[in-house]
């Protein structure tokens, strides 16, 4: 079988295959890595913040490639289906990794300067499962320092992870990187995490399923805090029979981590294909539109979203309905449009209290320069090793917490968080008027921006999570699935949102709408950065 096809194989597929010995974990891997060697490019580094020739031409997902590592593990693989054992789920299925989790030997950096020394002494949870079940870890992808930010852009490792489908424009983020890599046929599937759409969106940019699990359903030892009460992992593939695959590896306990929810784990794959007749699926006018504050005209605009979008999921909603499900129109969900002003604030302060530990004494990066007394020491430290999102948000966080300023922003915020709680339990309640099993809307208010239009404006960038956002705000899951492409070739995505702990649903949902548009001419279209090698 051709390196191109195992790259592009689901990983279901590629499983299977290497449990009946008909391809080698090994050779699985050798075509990966081949695939990574035709288009990454350089990986990130803090030693090339320059452009150097090429760099336009490649994704540049990685920050570290394992490849020794990684074949160890595939040799391990190989070895126990000779013995007759069973490998595991993910039998020698490649994937990567978010630089925002820790993997015991190997840098986990979060993107940032001040981490870039940093050698982890322990393995992530949703990371150790993967291995465990046989997955073979290729590396660690770029992503925004610390996750902050919604484009990839913020990296303090350049050249920073570019679209596989218009290698102009972003992956989204902060997971970019892990979109970009499953876009790119770079590993079958990625590990990511969602603060405020960090799975969703860039998986919307990308043309990928990125799937943001309820709160405490998949553990969070291991990662690299940013907003502790907002931090999901989740799944990134290319189709959601994987992401149900990986969610089946991933969830669950976790004694390490006291957030984690204590019911059991359902077989996610077990009802993909038992379609949607019956099932009651929302539509709401409040995610057909973005609310901004705009300094120009001191006032909060309104604006619609793009007719392609809009379109997208109406054509959706009409297959569905198509197919059995109730389509419920018109469910108010009014506090969507304070999701990003409540975000700006509650992961400021959360960010700021997390980003405290970094201080040049315990690991990590210590300023060289001499120093008279501790507190310069971590004034030096933090000026050197932080890049500019890391100081906005300690800055901003600091100030909405303090005592004078924490009931006008920080209480406020957290009233509102509950105000969006409550829009999702109306729109689900079993004994409510709308009783929806599912809320059907875009995933972005736009297709992938080129890059360097929007990065340096925070307030701006944020807005590009109005829609994913609230889902975090309230705890509840959210996937992201690939739903055709604008006038420009751009992927655009459309979300399935749910009560706690519905991803088996939300999956099943999104399962269905792949079966009703396999025959759509958009599912046969390729990355960009794809049709570039193959015609070489």
């Amino acid at each position: 079988m051709s390196t191109a096809v195992l790259c592009d194989l689901p990983a279901y597929q590629l499983a299977e295959l290497i449990r009946k010995r008909q391809v080698s974990a090994v050779e699985a891997l050798e075509a990966a890595l081949a695939r990574i060697e035709a288009v990454d490019g350089r990986p990130g580094s803090l030693e090339s913040n320059g452009s150097q020739p090429g760099d336009e031409r490649s994704v540049h997902a990685f920050i570290t490639l394992t490849a020794e590592r990684a074949r160890a593990q595939a040799e391990a693989v190989d070895a126990s289906i000779v013995k007759g054992e069973i490998p595991g789920p993910l039998a020698g299925v490649p994937f990567t990794v978010k630089d925002i989790f820790t993997v015991q030997g190997t840098p986990s950096t979060a993107a940032s300067r001040i981490l870039a020394n940093f050698v982890a002494p322990y393995t992530a949870t949703p990371v150790a499962r993967m291995e465990a079940a046989g997955g073979v870890m290729l590396g660690k992808v770029n992503l925004d320092e610390f996750t902050y930010g919604s484009s990839s852009e913020s990296s303090a490792f350049h050249p920073v992870p570019r679209n596989p489908w218009d290698l102009s424009r972003v992956p989204g983020g902060s997971s970019g990187g892990c979109t970009a890599a499953v876009a790119a046929g770079e590993g079958a599937l990625s590990l990511g995490t969602d603060t405020a759409g960090s799975i969703r969106q860039p998986a919307a940019f990308c043309g990928v399923v990125g799937l943001k699990p309820t709160y405490g359903r998949v553990s969070r030892y291991g990662l690299i805090a940013f907003g502790s009460s907002l931090d999901c992992p989740g799944p990134v593939a290319r189709n959601v029979t994987d992401a149900a695959l990986m969610m089946n590896v991933i969830a669950g306990p976790d004694r390490k981590d006291s957030t984690t929810a204590s019911l059991p784990v359902p077989d996610y794959t077990a009802g993909l294909e038992d379609g949607v007749d019956g099932l009651r699926i929302g539509l709401s006018p409040d995610f057909f539109k973005i609310s901004f504050y705009d300094h120009d005209r001191g006032e909060v605009v309104e604006r619609d979203l793009p007719d392609e979008i809009k379109a997208a999921v109406e054509h959706a909603a009409e297959l569905l309905a198509g197919m059995g499900a109730e389509i419920v129109e018109d469910v108010p969900m009014p506090h969507t449009r304070y999701g990003i002003p409540a975000y700006f604030v509650i992961s400021r302060v959360e960010a700021a209290s997390n980003l405290h530990r970094y201080d040049g004494v315990k690991y990590g990066y210590r300023t060289a320069k001499k120093v008279a007394d501790l507190r310069e020491l971590y004034r030096r430290t933090r000026a050197e090793g932080f890049g500019s999102q890391p100081k906005l948000r300690i800055l901003m966080g600091m100030y909405v917490s303090a005592a004078q300023y924490s009931e006008q922003y920080y209480m406020r915020a957290l009233r509102v968080r509950t105000l969006i709680r409550g829009d999702y339990e109306g729109a689900f309640d079993p004994q409510g008027k709308y009783r929806l099993d599912a809320l059907l809307t875009p995933t972005t208010p736009t297709t992938a921006f080129p890059i360097g239009d929007v990065y340096g404006d925070s307030v701006l960038m944020q807005y590009a999570d109005q829609l994913t956002v609230t889902a975090n705000h309230a705890g509840t899951p959210g996937v992201s699935i690939p739903a055709g492409f604008d006038g420009e070739g751009l992927p655009i995505g459309i979300q399935l949102l749910g009560p706690d702990f519905s991803e088996a649903a939300l999956l099943r949902i999104g399962r269905a709408y792949e079966l009703a548009t396999e025959a759509e001419a958009w599912r046969q279209a390729r990355p960009k950065v794809l049709q570039t090698i193959e015609t070489d």
